[in-house]
C-alpha cells in the first residue's frame, strides 16, 4: 500500500511541471480568451459586457468569411499534398545509403526561421526577377506569371513554400513510422510473389495509417494558423487573396484595438479546429489500421 502510494506521488510529482506548462500556457489563455470574446474591449477604456454580439458580428463580417474561405482553401492545398510528398520521400529514403545525410537535408528548412523562409521565396517567386521565372523561360521558353501578386496565384504559391519548409518533419514522422513495420509482412509477401508497387499499397499505405493521421491532424492545425508567410510574402493581398483567419485575428486586435471581436474570431477558430480534429478522430476508425 506504501508502495502504491509512494509511486502515485512521484507520478504526480513528475507530471507537475507539465500540469503547469498546460494550465499556464493552455487553459487559462484558452478561458482568458473566451471572455475576452464576451467584452467589447479597446485595449484603454474600461470593458463592457455585450455577451455574443462580437460572435454575431464576425458570422456577418465579410473579411472573416473571406479569411475562412482562403484558410480552408490553403488547408487542402497544403495537408494532401504534403503528406503525399512526405511518404514518396520516406519511403525513398527508408533503405538508402547515407540516409542520415538526406534526413538533415530535408529537415533543415524545418529548423530555419519562418521569416526568413518567406524573405527567401520572395525572391525566388518574383515575377520581374526571380529565379522560377529565370527557370522558366531558359528551360521551357515559358514566361512566368507574377506569384504573389496574381489574385488565382498567391495562395498556391503560399502553399509550395509551406509544403516546402514542412517537409522534413512530416518525413521524419512518416519515416518513424516505417521503421515500426515488421519486415515479416514484406518478407511473406515476397513468398506470395508480391511486386513492389503492391507491398506499398496493400502493406505499406495501410500500416503507416496511424501515422497518416497523427500528421493529417498535425497538418490541418498548423494550416489553420497560418501568419507569418502571409503577413511578410503578401501582406494578405492583393485584396486579401491571402488573407487568413490569423491575420484577421491580427488585424482586428493590433490595428484596429477590437481585442473582443479579435477574440471572438479566435475562439470560433479554436471551434473549427476543434471539429475538424473530433471529425478525423471518428472518420479514422474506419481507415486507421493498427498491426497486431
Amino acid at each position: 500500500m506504501n508502495r502504491k502510494r509512494s509511486n502515485t506521488f512521484w507520478g504526480y510529482f513528475f507530471i507537475t511541471p507539465q500540469l503547469i506548462g498546460l494550465l499556464s500556457f493552455s487553459l487559462i489563455p484558452l478561458i482568458t480568451t473566451f471572455v475576452l470574446s464576451t467584452l467589447d474591449w479597446d485595449g484603454f477604456q474600461p470593458a463592457t459586457f455585450i455577451g455574443f454580439n462580437n460572435f454575431s458580428y464576425a458570422f456577418h463580417n465579410p473579411d472573416f468569411q473571406k479569411a475562412l474561405v482562403n484558410t480552408l482553401y490553403y488547408s487542402l492545398l497544403t495537408v494532401p499534398m504534403g503528406i503525399f510528398l512526405a511518404i514518396l520521400v520516406a519511403v525513398a529514403l527508408n533503405k538508402v545509403r547515407y540516409r542520415v545525410m538526406y534526413r538533415l537535408f530535408f529537415f533543415m528548412p524545418v529548423v530555419t526561421s519562418s521569416v526568413a523562409v518567406a524573405i527567401v521565396w520572395m525572391w525566388l517567386l518574383n515575377g520581374d526577377f526571380g529565379i522560377i521565372n529565370f527557370l522558366l523561360h531558359s528551360l521551357f521558353g515559358i514566361k512566368g506569371p507574377q506569384w504573389l501578386t496574381n489574385l488565382n496565384l498567391v495562395l498556391p504559391s503560399l502553399a509550395i513554400v509551406s509544403i516546402w519548409q514542412k517537409l522534413g518533419f512530416n518525413m521524419i514522422i512518416f519515416l518513424a513510422g516505417l521503421q515500426g513495420i515488421s519486415r515479416d509482412y514484406y518478407e511473406a509477401s515476397m513468398i506470395d510473389g508480391a511486386s513492389r508497387s503492391q507491398q506499398f499499397w496493400k502493406i505499406t499505405v495501410p500500416l503507416l495509417s496511424p501515422t497518416t493521421l497523427f500528421v493529417t491532424i498535425i497538418g490541418i492545425i498548423d494550416s489553420f494558423k497560418i501568419f507569418d508567410m502571409a503577413f511578410v510574402m503578401t501582406s494578405g493581398g492583393p485584396a486579401k487573396a491571402s488573407y487568413t483567419i490569423v491575420y484577421h485575428l491580427y488585424e482586428l486586435a493590433f490595428k484596429n484595438f477590437q481585442f473582443g471581436r479579435s477574440a471572438a474570431a479566435a475562439t470560433m477558430l479554436f471551434v473549427i479546429i476543434l471539429t475538424f480534429t473530433i471529425a478525423q478522430t471518428y472518420i479514422s476508425r474506419k481507415w486507421v489500421h493498427y498491426a497486431d
